[in-house]
């Protein structure tokens, strides 16, 4: 017996397709919007799918009467980084604009709860870490700034409008469906384990790495890598939570644990039997030495709790994926 409906903005993406499946597991029935601008029609599987997109009034008012939704999780968002800083209105327009223009909807509709994919991106440099929630948020970037002005923006709209809302801020987020139906396929491609999984398979030259000279370790930088499946799995959680608590919040989600660049380099080559070529590249402005989050609260309030813990076992699902898909002549 389904639960009811689940609008997800931005289903045919990689984190909102993981996340439409585990809704549909879980027994709701999720109803995609994407633009496929960077999402993928394939990935859709566990729903309709409803080509538009958060910009257009027009089109939320058909979902909302067509299916009725009974809460919102919202994924649609451009996410480069380094582009947030060389165009910051399509980012502001999108991301910021766009998210209001879907929240003026649900008030339209009467549809009172959101999950909103967040980033750990709103904390800026951290003044230490593993990073709680209860750090200053001071973005370094527009595309964090953009993050961190809809979180007001929904805080704002439970004021005066009783949405209610839960933030998610993640960390690094990685990996693919155990299964092997979806899995991560960005174009272009920046997240680290993918470029140095299809460095192995020879369909790049070689990785390069951002920074040898941090004070770490190996001289790399550290990151928090979170499967994509725990990931999903916090967003029911979190709609769950909602659901019978109906009081907004906000949650860190991480492993808690930090693996450097090299380290993830050398778990690919362990997995794929396969030596990655790498070459030294200069630091990139505003990365931070060590980026780690604690997810204590996540654990306390949502019983969430990573499954899939070690980085061998992330690179794995990812490995398996992109044999099979980044690649099709790719032997054994």
């Amino acid at each position: 017996m389904s639960k009811g409906k689940i609008l997800v903005t931005g289903g045919a993406g990689y984190i909102g397709s993981h996340a439409c499946k585990e809704l549909a597991e879980c027994g709701y029935l999720p109803v995609t919007l994407d633009n496929l601008v960077y999402g993928h029609k394939q990935a859709v599987k566990w729903g309709p799918l409803i080509r538009g997109d958060i910009n257009e009034p027009q089109v939320l008012d058909f979902i909302f009467t067509s299916h009725q939704p009974e809460a919102v999780i919202h994924f649609a968002a451009y996410t480069y980084v380094g582009e947030s800083v060389t165009d910051p209105a399509k980012y502001y327009r999108n991301n910021v604009a766009g998210t209001l223009t879907l929240l003026e909807a649900m008030r339209r509709h009467s549809c009172q709860r959101i999950i909103f994919s967040s980033t750990c991106a709103t904390y800026g440099q951290p003044l230490k870490t593993p990073l709680t929630e209860s750090h200053p948020q001071n973005p370094i970037n527009p595309y964090g700034w953009g993050k961190l002005m809809i979180e007001q923006i929904l805080n704002d709209f439970d004021r005066a409008y009783e949405i209610k809302n839960i933030s998610l801020r993640y960390f690094n987020a990685a990996g693919a469906d155990p299964q092997g139906l979806i899995g991560e396929d960005h174009h272009p491609e920046t997240h680290l384990i993918p470029l140095a999984i299809m460095t192995a398979m020879k369909l790049k030259k070689e990785l390069s790495i951002f920074g040898q000279d941090y004070q770490t370790p190996d001289g790399t930088a550290i990151r928090d890598y979170i499967h994509v499946t725990d990931l999903a799995r916090a967003h029911i959680l979190a709609l769950e939570y909602l659901t019978k608590h109906g009081q907004s919040d906000c949650f860190n989600l991480g492993t808690g644990h930090g693996h450097s660049v090299q380290q993830v380099v050398e778990t690919v080559e362990r997995v794929s039997r396969v030596k990655v070529p790498v070459r030294a590249a200069a630091r990139r402005p505003g990365d931070p030495p060590v980026l780690v989050a604690s997810s204590r609260k996540a654990e306390d309030c949502l019983g969430w709790k990573p499954e899939f813990n070690e980085l061998e076992t992330i690179v794995k699902t990812a490995w398996e994926w992109h044999k099979t898909h980044s690649n099709p002549d790719y032997g054994p």
